[in-house]
């Protein structure tokens, strides 16, 4: 007899199985049959919590994105990091385990298969999205103002995560180490000049752009 699971857990073990195959087979060639075998459910049980291989999908790229959110949150509450040190350990995921930073990278190779494209969109847009107002708050006082000139800093950070998500978005560009490191550089000022803080503010950055 299949012992009773709470609605999230069986969801979440779905998702972990769907994730996985979609790693190791790739999204196109992975079934809902491939799927449901890990764990031997039905049909049944797929779509009572999926209409649709494309909807795991979706709620994979979600559940990445909350976990991102997540330790970015936790970086900005931790007062021991300056706002350099922040942006950076977002970006670059420090402090995640070494768990979620691999299951990220994998599930990006499978976003930059051409059949892929509206999945890569899907998760650079969410992204982006959720991650903009929580980095902006690194630069907020305790007094809800702004620590920075610019009178548009959730906008600006979310066009620093945009282009930074398109510019350095292996799928997209090919650089030489001489061309990303120049528009590392670029990025880098204007991010200052924007922000209107002193030259070599982000020079901490250029190591995510290495």
């Amino acid at each position: 007899m299949r012992r009773h699971k709470e609605p999230e857990v069986r969801k979440s073990e779905l998702l972990d199985a769907a994730q996985k195959l979609f790693v190791e087979k790739g999204y196109a060639k992975t079934t809902v049959t491939d799927i449901l075998n890990v764990h031997g459910l039905s049909k049944g049980v797929f779509y009572y919590y999926f209409k649709s291989k494309e909807e795991v999908m979706d709620a994979i790229i979600q559940r990445m994105v909350d976990d991102m959110v997540d330790h970015a949150e936790k970086v900005v509450a931790d007062s021991s990091m300056t706002p350099p040190e922040k942006i950076l350990a977002i970006l670059i995921g420090r402090g995640q385990s070494e768990e979620m930073i691999k299951d990220k990278e994998n599930m990006t190779r499978q976003f930059h298969e051409v059949q892929n494209a509206e999945m890569h969109q899907k998760c650079l847009a969410l992204s982006i999205k959720r991650l903009a107002p929580v980095m902006a708050q690194v630069f907020k006082e305790d007094d809800g103002q702004a620590a920075c000139s610019t009178d548009y800093l959730l906008e600006s950070f979310t066009l620093f995560l945009a282009a930074g998500q398109v510019i350095f978005d292996e799928g997209l560009f090919r650089w030489s180490e001489e061309e990303r490191t120049r528009y590392a550089a670029a990025l880098l000022e204007m991010m200052e000049k924007t922000l209107g803080v002193p030259a070599g503010y982000f020079d901490e950055l250029k190591i995510k752009f290495a």
